[in-house]
């Protein structure tokens, strides 16, 4: 079951008002409702009541076609903004340097598109249990390029010059200890050459 609600002449550009739709669409109508409650854009007023017309024209469709629709299960399948008329004004506003810019009143017109299908439904939860299964692929690999390289293969190149750098530390501390041990044997000959000239 689907349905529609259309609100038209909403005064703001339709490039702001596409910035609260782009938070709602796809979502359950009751967290796209708690969405556009609790947003500061001035669009998110007039949004609210389009999607309440559509949830509500959902019903009457469902109760004219004798079928039983929840309007919790209801998600925003598609939902667009067009751009109304602009009005000129005869006003004009200061601007800089002597000029004056004239005034323009934006419109724009939203379309809600409410559904109660299981099955998109369905699948964008086996999609998101899927996405979790798998590990999450990182910012930088979803951008491509170099960025995109797994870790281990860029971490590679640093575990090995770690290790050159463990063994060169290992060389080097047995060659101090060769020279100790050199040095040692050589400390008690000179020693007991001494006693013997002394006695």
């Amino acid at each position: 079951m689907e349905a529609r609600a259309s609100a038209k002449y909403l005064r703001g550009s339709a490039q702001k008002a596409r910035l609260v739709i782009d938070m709602i669409r796809g979502k359950n109508v009751n967290q796209a409702l708690a969405i556009l409650r609790y947003s500061n854009k001035r669009a998110a007023l007039g949004i609210e009541k389009c999607v309440k017309s559509a949830i509500a024209n959902a019903n009457e469709a469902a109760e004219k076609a004798n079928i039983a629709v929840d309007p919790d299960e209801l998600w925003l399948k598609a939902a667009f903004v067009d751009r109304g008329p602009t009005k000129h004004r005869s006003r004009m506003r200061p601007a800089p340097q002597g000029r004056a810019f004239r005034e323009r009143r934006h419109f724009c017109h939203i379309t809600v598109l409410v559904s109660s299908d299981k099955q998109d439904g369905d699948a964008k939860t086996t999609g998101k249990l899927a996405e979790t299964a798998t590990p999450a692929a990182s910012k930088r690999a979803k951008r491509g390029g170099a960025a995109a390289a797994p870790r281990a293969k860029r971490s590679a190149p640093k575990a090995e010059a770690e290790s050159g750098e463990k063994e060169a530390a290992a060389t080097k501390q047995e060659a101090k200890g060769e020279k100790k041990s050199s040095k040692a044997a050589s400390k008690p000959g000179k020693a007991a050459g001494r006693k013997k000239t002394e006695e």
